[in-house]
C-alpha cells in the first residue's frame, strides 16, 4: 500500500507569542506555590527593589518571566514620587559592582584568556541592563518600558544620579528600535481607530482638533506616514504630515484648513512636509525623522513622478527665546557691536502687537536668517529644528514672516516659519559638509538676507 506523504503543514512552528503567555501562565502557578498558594503583591518602592534583584539573578524561565510581569505592574502603580524613589534605589544599587570590576580586570591581566575575558565583559554590565532584559520579555513589555523611560526623564533634571540609569536603558531602546525593525505604513481613514486616536493625541506642532480634522489630514491631497514598530504594532512611532501642492507653501494656516478646496494631485508638483511629530518621550534621543523623510519622498516620488520639489515648512522654536536671552545679556551672539547695539534699542521696543507693526518685518526677518545661518555651538546651529534638517542634508531656502500665526508660533518665533528643500542628488553631500565642516547649505536668498543686517547701521 502506498505510504502518504507527509502534511505540508509540519513546519508550521507556535507564534512566540502563543509560547510566551503559556510560559507565563506556568510561572504564575510556580510563583504561587512557592509563596504558599497565595499571589504575591509588590507594595511600595523597597519591595518591588527586592523583586528586581531577584530577578537579575533569577534562574528559572517561566517563573522568572512571572516576576518580571509581577514587577511591570508593581511599578506602573507607584506614585509620582515613588517612581523617584524606584529609580533612585536602581542608580544606587543596579550599576556596575566596581569591586567585582576590579576583581574580573586583575584576573584578566593574571590570565588573560576567553574566559577570563567573559568574566569581565560580565562584571562591566551594569545590573539594571539585566534587569531591563529580563523585564522586556514580558509580552507587550518594549512599550511598557518605553513608558518607564519617559517617567525616568520626568525625575532626571531633579535627580542628576539617575542620568547612568537613563543612559543604560537609551542604549537598550537604541538597540531594541533599531531602524531595521521599523516598518513605514501609510495611514489612511480606513487604518484602525485605535492608531487614528493615537494621532490625535500625539500630533505636537500642529494641534489636530478632532475627528473632522483628521479627516481633513488624510484626504486625497493629503499624505500621513508613521513608523511602527513590532512590539508595538498599533501605536506609532514617529509620524509624518504631508501636504500635495502645486507651488511652495509659506503659512501652515492653508494646509491645516478644513474647508480648503481639494488640489489635484495627478497635476501638484511639490511635496511639503508640514508636521513631523515624535509619540513617546521614552524615545527622546532617538532618532528616526532623518530616515522618516528620505524614506517617505521615496515612496511620494513613486507614487507621482511629477513631484520636482521636496520641502518642509518648518518652525523656528529656539528664535524668540534666543532674542530674549540676548536681550538680557543671558546668551552670547556673533553679530558686530555697532548693529546689536541698534537692533536692541529697536527689539526692546517690540511689544505682543508685533505683527501689527510694518517695521518689525524688516528688522525680525533679517535678524532670523542671521541667527539659523551664524549662530551656532561646536560649529553646529543652535536650533534644534535648523540642525535636523541641516543635518539630513537640507537647504535653508526661504523664511516667512507669519508663517504660523497661532498663539505657540508667535511664543517661538514671532510666527515665522521656513522652508527646508530636500534635493536628492546633493543630499548626501550636503550632510557630509554640515558635519565636517560646519557649513550650512542656504539659499542666496537667505544669506542675503542675514547680510542685510550689516547695512542696518545706520
Amino acid at each position: 500500500m502506498e505510504q502518504s506523504k507527509p502534511s505540508s503543514k509540519w513546519h508550521i512552528g507556535i507564534p512566540i507569542s502563543k509560547m510566551l503567555a503559556s510560559a507565563l501562565a506556568v510561572g504564575r502557578v510556580i510563583l504561587r506555590q512557592k509563596s504558599g498558594g497565595d499571589d504575591q503583591t509588590l507594595v511600595g518602592p523597597s519591595a518591588l527593589l527586592d523583586a528586581c534583584g531577584n530577578l537579575v539573578e533569577h534562574q528559572g524561565e517561566a517563573s522568572g518571566l512571572a516576576l518580571a510581569e509581577q514587577i511591570l505592574s508593581a511599578y506602573e502603580a507607584l506614585t509620582f514620587e515613588e517612581k523617584a524613589a524606584f529609580f533612585s534605589g536602581l542608580a544606587e544599587d543596579f550599576l556596575v559592582d566596581q569591586a567585582g570590576v576590579a576583581a574580573a580586570a586583575a584576573q584578566y591581566q593574571a590570565q588573560p584568556n576567553p574566559a577570563s575575558m567573559n568574566t569581565l565583559r560580565k562584571a562591566l554590565e551594569p545590573r539594571c541592563n539585566r534587569l531591563f532584559r529580563r523585564l522586556n520579555q514580558v509580552p507587550d513589555a518594549t512599550g511598557r518600558l518605553v513608558k518607564l523611560r519617559g517617567d525616568l526623564l520626568q525625575h532626571e533634571g531633579a535627580h542628576p544620579q539617575l542620568k547612568q540609569v537613563d543612559d543604560d536603558l537609551k542604549r537598550l531602546l537604541l538597540i531594541w528600535f533599531n531602524l531595521g525593525f521599523l516598518s513605514l505604513r501609510r495611514i489612511s481613514w480606513d487604518s484602525p481607530a485605535s492608531t487614528l486616536e493615537k494621532l490625535i493625541e500625539y500630533e505636537a506642532v500642529h494641534e489636530i482638533r478632532g475627528w473632522g480634522d483628521l479627516r481633513s489630514r488624510l484626504k486625497e491631497d493629503r499624505r500621513l506616514f508613521a513608523y511602527f514598530h513590532p512590539a508595538m504594532p498599533d501605536d506609532p512611532i514617529i509620524f509624518v504630515q504631508v501636504a500635495l501642492r502645486d507651488g511652495s507653501s509659506s503659512a501652515v494656516g492653508p494646509l491645516v484648513q478644513e474647508d480648503r478646496i481639494l488640489e489635484a494631485t495627478a497635476t501638484t508638483n511639490t511635496a511639503t512636509f508640514y508636521s513631523i511629530s515624535n509619540c513617546h518621550k521614552g524615545l527622546r534621543g532617538i532618532s528616526f525623522g532623518n530616515f522618516l523623510i528620505k524614506q517617505v519622498a521615496s515612496e511620494l516620488r513613486s507614487e507621482f513622478p511629477q513631484l520636482t520639489r521636496f520641502e518642509t515648512l518648518s518652525p523656528i522654536p529656539g528664535f524668540r527665546a534666543w532674542v530674549s536671552a540676548s536681550l538680557k545679556g543671558a546668551t552670547t551672539h556673533t553679530l558686530p557691536a555697532a548693529v546689536w547695539d541698534r537692533l536692541e534699542t529697536y527689539l526692546e521696543d517690540i511689544d505682543e502687537n508685533f505683527d501689527a507693526n510694518p517695521l518689525v518685518q524688516d528688522t525680525l526677518l533679517p535678524l532670523c536668517a542671521h541667527y539659523l545661518t551664524h549662530e551656532k555651538k561646536d560649529q553646529l546651529p543652535i536650533d534644534p529644528v535648523a540642525k535636523f534638517h541641516l543635518g539630513n542634508g537640507a537647504l535653508l531656502d526661504k523664511i516667512h514672516w507669519r508663517g504660523d500665526e497661532s498663539e505657540r508660533g508667535k511664543q517661538l518665533s514671532y510666527g515665522v516659519m521656513v522652508n527646508y528643500v530636500y534635493e536628492p542628488e546633493e543630499i548626501e553631500n550636503r550632510h557630509e559638509a554640515f558635519f565636517s565642516e560646519g557649513r550650512i547649505a542656504s539659499s542666496a536668498a537667505v544669506r542675503d538676507l542675514a547680510d542685510s543686517l550689516m547695512g542696518q547701521t545706520g
